[in-house]
């Protein structure tokens, strides 16, 4: 049957953080996904508190203003999906009896609280079925997720407050799986590290789904300010020393500051992995414990060699991501290229909001 007339609205990506918020709106053409509009905004400090709103009217203006200040073509559209703080989120692998989708929604709350430390009656519960373990026809594997309401709910009244109607909310790693993996498919597993202005956030996919997710405490903030602290001079002079040498050998000053701050990095990584490693192993959610390579995405990620360093220390395969994966590349002078690795999420957003489209 031919569809003459898309009754779905078309959606765009918010991703939001303590520090800014970017904006991705998507189009689906019959070449694949294309890209029409974005923006970014900086929050000032003390608006978001780790994740945390303190501020929802100041945020709401900064919402309205970043909608109305867009590149490209307006947004022509109120419906909005957006990214939660991971740090706030709580996601558990568990088995379940198969049973069907509404049975699952009424069962899951009493069966999450043996997995989950948050009050379940004050938190929103969401699940995706996972089909890792399909030789075993009696049970269903679910990645459960869980946030407070008191979150949630503040993010869906901010941006009401700002005109808006914020029809779906996703946990940040979802955005950069989707973003960053063709087609969400990988051969094996692979660990996707996003190296934020507030926190670095690690993640473990393997055979189609997410598996494990953490928020790490270090950031790339935390480098621009030990290179403030180290030589005495502002945060501005000390970012723009940051992105001009990073880790290059031949500026010794600047690698030696900010080496401590990325040995602790791989230090929390490879704990992490350890972890996973120890807990993963399970009947109805079999790892073979290789992991293929650590793909690296967030504004972090430009650091120059970065993956370099990170490869030896961790002894895998670390490369950048390319967010543009299942979109269609860009024009430079439209987009440019060096602020692509720090829009992976909102990217992410944007492709989930654009995949119902009807094509043009």
């Amino acid at each position: 049957m031919l569809k003459f007339l898309n009754l779905e609205p078309e959606i765009f990506g918010v991703d939001i953080n303590d520090s800014s918020l970017k904006i991705i709106k998507l189009i689906k053409k019959r070449k694949g996904f294309s890209l029409v509009s974005f923006n970014e905004a900086k929050i000032k400090p003390g608006v978001i508190k780790e994740g945390v709103i303190q501020d929802k009217e100041s945020l709401a203006n900064i919402i309205k203003m970043a909608c109305n200040t867009v590149k490209g073509k307006k947004l022509g559209t109120k419906y909005v999906i957006v990214s939660l703080p991971e740090e706030k989120s709580f996601s558990q692998l568990i088995q379940m009896p198969k049973m069907t989708e509404e049975e699952l929604r009424l069962a899951l709350p009493f069966e999450a609280e043996n997995y989950i430390p948050l009050a379940i009656d004050k938190s929103y519960l969401d699940f995706q079925i996972i089909d890792a373990h399909k030789k075993d026809s009696k049970h269903l594997g679910l990645l459960v997720n869980v946030m407070p309401k008191s979150i949630i709910d503040s993010y869906v009244l901010s941006f009401k407050n700002a005109g808006l109607i914020p029809c779906v909310l996703e946990v940040e790693s979802q955005a950069i799986a989707r973003a960053l993996l063709k087609n969400e498919k990988t051969a094996s597993s692979v660990i996707l590290i996003d190296l934020g202005y507030d926190s670095t956030g690690f993640i473990i996919f393997s055979d189609g789904s997410i598996r494990f997710t953490c928020s790490i405490p270090i950031s790339s903030q935390q480098l621009t300010n030990a290179i403030s602290d180290s030589l005495g001079i502002n945060l501005h002079d000390a970012e723009i020393l940051k992105v001009k040498h990073g880790l290059d050998k031949k500026h010794h000053s600047i690698d030696k500051i900010i080496e401590p701050i990325l040995l602790d990095l791989a230090s929390q990584i490879k704990k992490y992995i350890d972890f996973y490693h120890g807990h993963s192993n399970h009947e109805y959610f079999p790892y073979d414990g290789k992991i293929e390579k650590i793909i690296l995405s967030g504004g972090g990620a430009n650091l120059k060699n970065i993956s370099d360093f990170l490869s030896e220390e961790l002894k895998i395969k670390v490369e950048l991501g390319n967010p543009f994966s299942n979109i269609i590349q860009p024009k430079k002078k439209f987009f440019p290229p060096e602020n692509i690795l720090s829009f992976t999420a909102a990217l992410g957003l944007a492709l989930r909001g654009a995949s119902e489209q009807i094509d043009n």
